[in-house]
């Protein structure tokens, strides 16, 4: 019997895969989570493997999984860059230096696949990819040291001196132990995990961010922690030793030596996280970062 695979049924697949939970990947693909499911169970009864391991709080990709996921993404990102090649302004085939900062966070969890995407269509551009926290970003941008900035833009103190393009917005959650009391809650507030040890992580103006909404719901966090280390934040967390609220971006269900970590929704209070790219409005792009501007919005928000 041939096998009769469409590109939502993948990219379904894809963003589950990325996101860890059929619900995370429908609200990214904005469709109901029951589309995520049965494109998923449609998958594995055609190939006749499972491709996810289904665990409390989410899915994992099986060993098959993990074959498919490769291939599976390949080819939809062949078929962008096909379909790129028919816009009126091809965002491949460009040339030239390219500056370029970005946070720690879009650093590790954002840019790697995006940059080697952008660069296997635009060989014969050559990146200048620098490492800044947002202040240091927002002074190079206005110095004309670098031409884009990608970074967390709910951060930015003054947005309207910036064009930009929001990418990515991740709820955030609680991360938790199974085994803390509040492990296996459907759903919490500040209130109710205040009174708890709370790990801080202190990259990408977190800690303000962090304190501006515990100090709008009248609230104080029971700091124990605080650290630039994001493994160490997992693996306090999974130890059962504190709890802390970060996106989905940055989740993984486990830490570095084994410990589940649930992330639970929130009830109000915390904004999601927006990311994406700004710019100075006084500088016209260079045609090379025009050319990545328009192929990270394609790439993210199509």
């Amino acid at each position: 019997m041939s096998k009769k695979v469409t590109l939502k049924q993948m990219r379904y697949f894809v963003s589950a895969a990325r996101l860890g939970r059929f619900s995370m990947a429908a609200a990214h693909e904005h469709v109901s989570q029951s589309a995520i499911t049965n494109a998923v169970l449609d998958l594995e009864a055609q190939l006749g493997v499972s491709l996810f391991e289904r665990l409390q709080h989410g899915v994992s990709l099986s060993e098959a999984g993990r074959a498919f996921y490769r291939h599976a993404s390949f080819i939809l990102e062949s078929v962008d860059e096909a379909m790129n090649l028919t816009t009126q302004q091809p965002i491949s085939g460009v040339e030239g230096r390219l500056r370029v900062a970005a946070s720690y966070t879009m650093l590790g969890y954002f840019l790697p696949e995006l940059v080697a995407r952008f660069k296997r269509a635009n060989p014969r551009v050559i990146f200048d990819l620098i490492d800044l926290d947002l202040a240091q970003m927002e002074q190079a941008v206005q110095a004309d040291e670098i031409d884009i900035g990608v970074g967390l833009l709910s951060n930015i103190k003054n947005r309207a001196q910036y064009h930009e393009e929001i990418l990515l917005r991740s709820p955030r959650r609680l991360w938790v132990s199974p085994t803390h009391p509040l492990g296996q809650m459907h759903s919490l507030s500040l209130v109710q995990i205040a009174p708890y040890p709370y790990i801080m992580i202190t990259i990408d103006d977190t800690p303000s961010f962090t304190e501006k909404f515990w100090q709008a719901s009248g609230l104080e966090a029971n700091y124990v922690l605080q650290t630039s280390s994001l493994e160490s934040v997992r693996g306090f967390v999974g130890q059962g030793l504190g709890v802390t609220i970060l996106s989905d971006m940055v989740y993984r269900p486990w830490s570095l030596d084994g410990k589940k970590i649930n992330a639970i929704p929130l009830e109000g209070g915390v904004p999601d996280l927006e990311a994406g790219l700004f710019w100075s409005k006084e500088r016209d792009l260079s045609l090379v970062a025009d050319a990545f501007q328009r192929f990270m919005v394609y790439a993210c928000v199509k």
